[in-house]
């Protein structure tokens, strides 16, 4: 009796089934889910990945272009939260770590009739240091008289999750709205009274202490200790697309498909757990779009899906940069990296970035400074302007602010609907809702549900691929 040859043993063993992802939206979230997913492909546990991308270039919000002579100017986000590993560990995963800079140690303000340095020691406007508090000249003597009673308080419910009613109870209105508002209202477009707490972690985290300013405290002074070490914020000197191309390149070299300039939609196939996209048949989608653009997705596949999503709410931004000439720009505005203007007192300005003095790579070689101007919230469109309004209101406002009638040598207009997902108190549970109806192989990712900035993209992007390889890795052939 003689053994069976290879032929017979392999004839006999079943082959494995293919397992093919499809990744829709080509911005840092879905570029993220297909790295991830080329990782997983390259160890043999995925066959096929395609990543779509309808415009015929990836990067999504993270869109740089040449500005002031320079080749690399951001005309949305021109940064990342480098303290928070996820984006910083990526950059490194796809080989740009050693091109990525930080801004220049310089202080911010907050305009309220007249600029105030921003007091030191605060945890996303959360005061952590009283003395710096009682000293500064943005609150008056009955906002601080009302913040120094904090620490005197019970201990305030956490449960309607409202950044704005939490910080009020705590601190008062001064606090909150020339401070936590400005901050954080400014960072995501938003109005914080009605903002969910719990989706703002590094707030979230401070309510576990009875005294809110105990706790700012104790992260501000850690923070203190780390930062020469540690910087805040981190960008590729090329600009924030940068961080997005490179890893839809490492992505490639994994072996993922890249298909740009391909709008698409899922359909149902024929074969059981399966999805078309673009003709072609897929075990999994994972749909990291903004959700407005996802509604149009998963419409044919996904009625109630669709029909949570489309409660989703956003707002709208429009970022100006302008290049200003050297000889408009005050010496009493150097040392600054810019402003934010608080709800009570803004027109259409929302925040000012003083580029040129907060980037030392953004320094025009034909002199002059750089200026990014944030207009538009929750609340408050500003999106049904032409440019020539949107750049007659920023003037008029830097006017006001600064004193100085600026007359820019070159202007750029970015216009991003739907730039800030607004995360209403309670998000949490529309989230869970959203995906208990998503259709067995289809996921969601990105900014509308798991979390604002690019971290969080990141994360968003990693952990729901991994969900998807999970779910394919019991399906029978």
């Amino acid at each position: 009796m003689t053994a069976p040859d290879d032929r017979d043993a392999t004839a006999s063993t079943p082959p494995r089934p293919a397992r093919r992802v499809a990744v829709i939206g080509g911005g840092i979230t879905g570029a993220a889910a297909a790295h991830h997913l080329g990782l997983r492909r390259a160890d043999g546990t995925l066959d096929h990945v395609v990543l779509f991308e309808a415009e015929h270039d990836v990067g999504g919000r993270s869109l740089t272009t040449p500005f002031a002579g320079l080749d690399h100017v951001d005309c949305g986000p021109d940064a990342f939260l480098a303290r928070v590993p996820d984006a910083t560990a990526l950059a490194a995963q796809v080989g740009v770590v050693d091109e990525l800079v930080h801004p220049e140690r310089v202080g911010a303000a907050v305009w309220y009739d007249g600029m105030h340095d921003i007091p030191d020691g605060l945890v996303l406007g959360v005061p952590g240091n009283p003395l710096s508090l009682a000293r500064s000249s943005l609150l008056s003597w009955r906002g601080k008289a009302r913040a120094a009673l904090e620490p005197l308080l019970p201990r305030t419910s956490t449960e309607p999750d409202s950044i704005g009613e939490f910080v009020r109870a705590r601190f008062g209105d001064e606090v909150h709205e020339r401070l936590v508002d400005a901050l954080v209202g400014s960072i995501y477009a938003t109005d914080t009274d009605r903002f969910s707490l719990a989706e703002m972690p590094q707030l979230a985290a401070l309510t576990s202490d009875r005294s809110l300013l105990a706790a700012a405290r104790r992260t501000a002074t850690k923070g203190t200790a780390s930062a020469a070490a540690s910087p805040i914020f981190a960008t590729p000197a090329a600009g924030m697309q940068r961080l997005t191309t490179s890893t839809v390149a490492a992505a490639r070299s994994k072996g993922v498909e890249v298909r740009t300039g391909r709008p698409v939609v899922i359909e149902s196939a024929p074969g059981a757990s399966e999805w078309a996209v673009d003709g072609e048949r897929f075990d999994a989608v994972i749909v990291a779009t903004p959700a407005g653009a996802a509604l149009g997705v998963l419409g044919a596949v996904a009625p109630d899906t669709v029909e949570i999503l489309s409660r989703a709410e956003t707002s709208d931004v429009a970022l100006l940069s302008l290049h200003v000439d050297g000889s408009e720009w005050p010496d009493r505005l150097g040392g600054r990296s810019g402003y934010l203007v608080p709800k009570p007192v803004q027109r259409s300005v929302t925040a000012v970035s003083f580029a040129s003095q907060k980037w030392a790579h953004w320094q025009p070689p034909g002199g002059g400074q750089i200026l990014r101007v944030s207009l538009g919230r929750d609340g408050a469109p500003v999106l049904h302007l032409s440019d020539e309004e949107l750049v007659e209101r920023a003037l008029d406002d830097l006017h006001l602010h600064l004193g100085v009638r600026f007359s820019p040598t070159e202007v750029r207009v970015s216009r991003w609907p739907g730039a800030f997902a607004q995360y209403r108190p309670h998000h949490r549970r529309w989230v869970e809702a959203l995906r208990a109806t998503l259709p067995s192989g289809i996921a969601v990712a990105g900014s509308a549900y798991d979390g604002i900035g690019i971290p969080a993209c990141v994360r968003s992007g990693r952990t729901i691929a991994e969900r998807v390889v999970d779910h394919l890795a019991p399906l029978p052939h």
